[in-house]
């Protein structure tokens, strides 16, 4: 089951379309170079990156899976990232990302 952040990070390039991208993506609809960041589903991990059409496979919708940002491209999403881990860090003084966006 996707639950989504209240406090959504969203990349530049995805801005104009995020309404539309977070309802194709309920509706299990295909899209094209969308990336979800997550947190990660393992604990000694900080974050998933995973495009957005994997969460079309049966494993994913048996998994509670919660979606901290969107981007276009891989590339924005490492991006994207950074800046949350960065943001994490100055806010807390630690890397505790499930604690900071639950």
């Amino acid at each position: 089951m996707i639950k989504w952040a209240s406090k959504l990070y969203i990349g530049d390039k995805m801005k104009k379309k995020k309404d539309k991208t977070i309802t194709a993506i309920n509706n299990r609809n295909i899209t094209f170079n969308v990336y979800c960041i997550a947190i990660a589903s393992q604990p000694g991990n900080l974050f998933d990156i995973m495009e957005a059409n994997e969460l079309l496979f049966p494993y994913y919708q048996k998994r509670d899976i919660r979606i901290v940002g969107l981007a276009k491209g891989r590339d924005e999403a490492i991006s994207l990232v950074e800046d949350m881990i960065m943001e994490v860090y100055n806010e807390t003084g630690a890397f505790n990302v499930r604690e900071y966006f639950t």
